[in-house]
């Protein structure tokens, strides 16, 4: 029970990464509360954990709304130990058609969102308090088509080092976790690939991988589990890869 007593707030916990690390947590002994934009996923996400788990429908990207999630842990549980800032969305989208409200969806969800869950949590955060960012193992890389979503997730790498200066009198680490090829169903359905064409492109990644596979959302879970515990209490401002090895040998054709 590696985090027991600890009270976590996960972003986008109704589906893959999000809830399984929301699963892997109340395990471990945490009590979750988890969010997102549709309260039908929500209801599910948490009828499947069963246990010390409450869900609030918000958008990250709305800072009133990220306010009121804050509002009803402080009402019942008093404190937060682990923000963990997972909400995200990005698709691939040349940089020539990339427009205002492209831009707009993308860097809001993923960096204002970011922004408002943590200036929202911080006032019931305690000394050995965390902050989890999920930024991504293409922050690493580049990558064609994709350099709105890299942008967004280049900038939640920078929070990693700005945030641990501006928190270390309180004693809150912040680190970041940075998934490699982690298909889920929504990630499929984000970049436009069908089910089919999904199992054919991460066959082909599996081969390219030094793991010899591609990850799955247990992996990013059980990172997550280690930098919320005291395990990592001497760990701050560090990106922890979990790719399989993949950003060591890039170049290669994702």
């Amino acid at each position: 029970m590696r985090l027991e007593g600890k009270v976590a707030l996960i972003t986008g916990g109704g589906t893959g990464i999000g809830l399984e690390i929301a699963r892997k947590y109340v395990e471990e002994g945490a009590y979750v509360y988890i969010t997102g934009r549709r309260e039908s996923k929500l209801a599910e996400a948490a009828e499947s954990i069963a246990r010390n788990v409450g869900y609030v429908v918000a958008d990250v990207s709305n800072k009133d709304a990220m306010l009121a999630v804050v509002k009803k842990i402080a009402a019942e549980q008093g404190h937060v130990d682990i923000v963990m800032c997972n909400a995200g969305i990005g698709g691939y989208v040349a940089l020539t058609n990339i427009d205002e409200a492209e831009f707009n969806r993308v860097m809001h969800t993923n960096v204002l969102g970011s922004y408002y869950t943590v200036q929202a949590c911080l006032p019931l955060m305690q000394e050995g308090s965390t902050i989890i960012l999920n930024t991504s193992v293409t922050a690493s890389l580049g990558l064609p088509n994709f350099s709105l979503y890299i942008a967004a997730k280049s900038a939640m790498k920078s929070f990693i080092h700005t945030w641990t200066a501006e928190l270390r009198d309180r004693r809150i680490r912040v680190n970041a976790i940075a998934p490699g090829i982690i298909p889920t169903p929504a990630a499929g359905v984000e970049l436009g690939r069908s089910p089919e064409e999904e199992r054919e492109r991460q066959a082909y990644r599996a081969r390219l991988i030094p793991a010899g596979k591609v990850g799955n959302v247990a992996d990013i879970a059980n990172a997550a589990v280690y930098l919320g515990s005291d395990e990592s209490s001497y760990v701050s401002g560090v990106e922890l890869l979990v790719d399989g090895g993949l950003a060591a040998i890039y170049p290669v054709r994702l």
